[in-house]
């Protein structure tokens, strides 16, 4: 891992998103890029990024509000760039105008960004209105993985681990991930399958597979576990709960597998619900 971005509006759930980032960093030698997008209504869904002085069109008032944002963005950004956390950790500052989304995802590309780490909805109006719906879209779309705090997590030493798992081959990518986090942080892995009434499968089956899966993979700690309940996504939250687990793992697919569909709303609502962090990526489909 050798790049990682994290968006912030300065919140307090930003604030603890990069406090998760660095100690990410400092474990794998990675850059730490720090990403501001002042938004703007007349976008149009694109962003740019501001380096020194920007022209700006519109009436002398709004100019005016927008560079007394920029000045209070570029401040904000250093005392951040600056807090004795990030000591040791190469650091990078962007600063863009425009839709918060596009901004966060032309990062991703431009930088060949490895991971996101964001913070997600909070409990009041007001934050889910700042930074809940933006979480949602970069979870849904990202081309990496994503990271997502809910409040200060009892620890960044993630031990234990759910990992959420159709084994589908289209999750080759990420259980390489998966697997570098358990390295990292010499964790036990704890495959998990939700059984539920419309998608049932038997444990004698679903216990083989799964520890195929993790001979294939190469996991040096795991556990096998089949949780039932109604739905997927109440399955993962509650057996992370039941196990005390320090992080959530899923990919996210589309596709009908032999254990169960991890689909995209699945994700977000575990996004939206768990108060543990959850690392997400959406596989791509390969073609046959």
């Amino acid at each position: 891992m050798k790049k990682i971005l994290v968006p912030t509006d300065f919140s307090k759930i930003a604030q603890t998103a990069v406090s998760v980032a660095a100690d990410i960093a400092k474990r794998s030698g990675a850059t730490l890029t720090l990403l501001h997008v002042i938004e703007e209504a007349s976008s149009g869904g694109g962003s740019f990024s501001v380096a020194g002085q920007v022209n700006l069109e519109g009436d002398m008032e709004d100019r005016l509000f927008m560079l007394k944002m920029i000045e209070r963005a570029k401040k904000l950004m250093e005392k951040m760039a600056n807090d004795p956390k990030l000591e040791g950790i190469k650091v990078k500052r962007e600063l863009r105008i425009g839709s918060p989304f596009h901004g966060m995802t032309t990062i991703i590309t431009e930088h060949k960004v490895d991971l996101v780490v964001m913070g997600t909805s909070g409990q009041t109006a007001l934050e889910e209105m700042v930074i809940g719906s933006n979480t949602e879209k970069v979870v849904r779309h990202a081309a990496c993985p994503v990271l997502t705090v809910h409040g200060r997590p009892g620890t960044k030493n993630f031990k234990d681990i759910v990992y959420a798992t159709s084994m589908n081959k289209d999750e080759e990518v990420f259980s390489r991930f998966v697997k570098k986090a358990q390295e990292m942080y010499d964790s036990t892995v704890h495959l998990v399958r939700i059984n539920t009434p419309s998608n049932f499968q038997r444990d004698v089956v679903v216990r083989k597979a799964m520890e195929d899966f993790a001979i294939k993979l190469q996991l040096q700690k795991f556990t096998i576990n089949i949780f039932n309940d109604l739905s997927e996504e109440e399955g993962i939250v509650y057996f992370a709960d039941s196990i005390d687990a320090d992080m959530i793992a899923m990919a996210t697919h589309g596709r009908t597998g032999f254990a169960h569909v991890l689909a995209g709303s699945i994700a977000e609502d575990v996004v939206s619900h768990s108060k543990r962090p959850v690392l997400t990526f959406v596989t791509k489909r390969k073609k046959k």
